[in-house]
């Protein structure tokens, strides 16, 4: 099994992602659109977190109506943040995309599933939030991407405000091709309550499971950078403490994820594959699933590809798992780090350098 070309969600065919960061000078968020090719998608979702923000979720569940959906909304600004959504909705019906509800082809509803994940007050400014222009300027931005075009990755739309344990998330994504031609993509938004880095180590967790830089087992950093990585990372969290940021008790987060493939599959096994991809987030953060967590987690799924058999469908979901890890991982070390009125953030990579 080979690795696409540009190791990113995009790679499934038809599928293409844009990011938009909300502007003000101390706001430290942004909204992710994965748009969905012509004629939509088989969705499904899975919320495992305690403390989730969502819309729509309960119109992808295998027994209600809706079938396909055009776009999945990941954005920052908690439950203000699901607004983006709207902005996605009204640019899908000037396209005429949407569940077709009368005998005009202009007269449809776009269904558009979204999560909000908690940044608010990590720019400093509480009250910067995205909202439907932002999502608006998102999906505009995924839907003049090339197709295959690679997904931009670190601090980037909902992953701009992003933090795991108190060092910087992001956005992150892989994918892989199987034998079978079928494709598999990710992409995780890394902002959680537990931790990527693994503390006696300084490996990032999902590094122990092949998802590093490199194939094999993951490099360790030396103990004397590591040792000065963990007073950093101990300096950084008490100054957080005393900006802005640091006001909100207890620590509030969420991370969120979208799950692609081309293989032909049910609602119901979208369903599975968005819960079995929730395995690949617990490889890669620890703990997870959190009541301070809204840990979310959706499928998309084309027809390109019949799903014959059991063991094929058994590839999909361990493989949407997988990178689900490396796409966590990625978005750990693509990201960049703030110090700012909101809090004070390294980067993995600010701490150890590009292990």
């Amino acid at each position: 099994m080979d690795l696409e070309r540009t190791d990113s969600l995009t790679d499934v065919p038809g599928f293409r992602v844009g990011h938009a960061r909300h502007p003000g000078e101390l706001a430290l968020t942004g909204t992710t659109v994965v748009l969905a090719p012509e004629g939509g998608a088989v969705a499904a979702v899975d919320v495992r977190g305690g403390g989730p923000g969502t819309r729509e979720t309960d119109a992808l569940d295998p027994r209600n109506l809706v079938q396909r959906i055009d776009a999945v909304v990941l954005t920052g600004g908690s439950a203000y943040g699901l607004d983006s959504a709207s902005g996605v909705v009204a640019w899908l019906e000037e396209q005429g995309r949407g569940v077709p509800v009368g005998q005009d082809p202009s007269q449809v509803v776009p269904v558009v599933p979204a999560a909000g994940l908690f940044d608010l007050g990590r720019g400093g400014d509480w009250w910067a939030r995205p909202d439907a222009g932002l999502g608006r300027a998102a999906v505009e931005a995924a839907a003049r991407s090339a197709p295959g075009s690679p997904v931009v990755e670190g601090s980037v739309g909902a992953g701009t405000g992003a933090v795991a344990g108190g060092l910087k998330g992001g956005v992150g994504s892989a994918s892989i091709r199987l034998a079978s031609g079928v494709t598999v993509g990710a992409l995780a938004v890394v902002n959680a309550v537990g931790s990527v880095l693994d503390p006696h180590t300084g490996v990032l967790y999902g590094s122990y499971f092949g998802a590093g830089p490199k194939a094999g087992p993951p490099a360790f950093p030396e103990s004397d950078v590591h040792e000065g990585a963990r007073r950093r990372l101990e300096e950084a969290h008490r100054v957080t403490s005393q900006r802005v940021a640091g006001s909100v008790r207890p620590p509030l987060n969420t991370s969120l994820g979208v799950v692609a493939t081309d293989a032909r599959l049910s609602k119901s096994q979208a369903q599975k594959l968005a819960g079995t991809a929730h395995d690949g987030l617990a490889r890669a953060v620890r703990p997870v699933h959190l009541l301070n967590d809204g840990d979310t987690v959706f499928a998309l799924c084309t027809d390109t590809y019949e799903v014959a058999d059991l063991a094929l469908f058994n590839e999909v979901l361990a493989a949407g798992a997988d990178m689900v890890t490396r796409a966590v991982v990625k978005a750990v070390r693509a990201a960049e780090g703030v110090d700012g009125p909101g809090g004070l953030f390294p980067a993995y990579r600010d701490l150890y350098g590009a292990l």
